[in-house]
């Protein structure tokens, strides 16, 4: 059973919540509610929770105030954020803006509450280890792929979008400002893929029908209930390299005059709705285009340069080591009598003389195995890049346990999931030796 975390003081909204969650009785949920902000900061502290459903627009939370302490202690806060609002009261894209820092991964008007919120928890479940998880940074220096092939559904877009600009933001790749831009140019690049890709919607179709009132949403769920149209997927695809990430979005449709279009939205009004995911692509990528077909389109993001992971507050005073590219952190064979948190920087991971791993500040802590062991170090590690890390003695890792002892709960946590992982792989090998 998974616990849910709802940060809500509205009965109305938690009368949604429980109607949404337990319409499928095959979900297993512990939903729990919270409104202090004592009680609050003690569920997210010790609970680690995978998935917190925040009222955004509930006047009675101290949503400042929480925040404030996960942004000050957000290493170890790795959950996902699902956003609710009232569209009576707040904007959506606002929103997305002034929470930019956390990983609010999709907003939901409360309208939408019923209809999408167990779908969107769901697929944040179904794809958690990708958007969080330590080990899928490991091979960086390599490359990290991944697909999503996503159904014709506008709601749910914004949620992939999320989990694709948070994918980097997790592993220190993109700074908050633009993890925002790029998630809205995703999502708007996605939803020009369902309308006007699968769904066949032409500019002046659309430009029809919101004369009359209606609604993208609308528009695609009137052509969806053509079986052809509704069981058409877009296929979201990334591929994350040391110095960019590559975004490839693909529909099942017909394809379009590419050059005439793009003349037509270069000569738009700037507040135009239409052509506006282009505009927005172009404005915060290094490159954007598009096939001959006109049925993908490739968005190529350069990485921010150094971005640095907020030092958490219990290791603020400890002793900062700023590294050089080049530099060799850790040698094979010392004494293990430190370890480091890593707070900017790419690092390779080096065993006799061979390449095994990679580090970046998702991997949270360097040497921390030889450490809590013991042991002396069993590889080297070279920095790739200019980075910065945090020098933790034994003693002021003991002392700063006995400060903050959810760290010791994260960190207990955090050596679990890798010893499950370790046997995951044993057992896959296993089975594959004996096929």
């Amino acid at each position: 059973m998974s616990t849910l975390g709802i940060i809500n003081a509205d009965p109305e909204v938690k009368k949604l919540v429980e109607e949404a969650v337990r319409k499928d009785v095959k979900s297993q949920y512990d939903l729990r509610f919270f409104s202090g902000k004592d009680e609050i900061l003690e569920f997210l502290n010790y609970d680690l929770p995978e998935i917190v459903i925040i009222n955004f627009s509930d006047p009675s939370i101290d949503i400042e105030g929480i925040l404030s302490h996960v942004r000050d202690d957000k290493w170890i806060l790795n959950f996902g954020i699902l956003g609710l609002y009232s569209s009576e009261k707040d904007q959506e894209e606002s929103l997305i803006k002034k929470y930019n820092s956390i990983s609010v991964l999709a907003m939901l008007d409360y309208y939408r509450i019923r209809s999408h919120l167990l779908k969107n928890i769901q697929i944040i479940e179904q794809n958690y280890q990708l958007i969080f998880q330590q080990e899928f940074s490991r091979n960086l220096l390599d490359g990290i792929s991944g697909s999503f092939a996503i159904e014709n559904d506008i709601l749910a877009v914004p949620l992939y979008a999320g989990i694709g600009a948070t994918i980097l933001a997790q592993r220190g790749l993109i700074n908050p400002e633009n993890k925002m831009h790029l998630q809205l140019a995703l999502a708007e690049l996605i939803v020009n893929a369902v309308e006007h890709g699968n769904c066949g919607i032409t500019y002046e179709e659309k430009t029809m029908g919101m004369e009359n009132g209606l609604s993208v949403v609308e528009l695609v769920a009137e052509r969806c209930k053509d079986p052809l149209i509704r069981n058409k997927r877009v296929e979201f695809l990334w591929d994350i390299h040391p110095e960019e990430t590559v975004f490839v979005i693909r529909d099942e449709g017909k394809g379009f005059d590419v050059r005439s279009h793009l003349k037509k939205v270069v000569s738009q009004d700037m507040l135009s709705l239409h052509g506006r995911g282009i505009r927005m692509a172009s404005a915060f990528s290094t490159e954007l285009r598009y096939n001959s077909k006109g049925n993908q389109v490739t968005l190529v993001f350069k990485h921010d340069a150094i971005v640095e992971h907020e030092v958490p507050v219990g290791f603020s005073h400890e002793q900062v080591v700023n590294v050089k590219k080049g530099d060799i952190v850790l040698r094979e064979d010392e004494p293990s009598d430190y370890l480091y948190y890593i707070v900017s920087g790419q690092y390779t991971v080096f065993h006799n003389m061979e390449q095994v791993g990679s580090l970046s500040p998702q991997d949270i802590f360097m040497g921390e195995i030889a450490f809590l062991l013991n042991q002396r170090r069993s590889a080297s590690v070279r920095a790739e890049k200019p980075g910065k890390l945090i020098l933790l003695t034994r003693k002021n890792f003991v002392g700063v346990i006995r400060e903050y002892p959810h760290y010791g709960i994260f960190l207990s946590k955090l050596l679990a999931k890798r010893i499950v992982r370790a046997n995951d792989q044993n057992a896959a090998l296993r089975e594959k030796i004996r096929g």
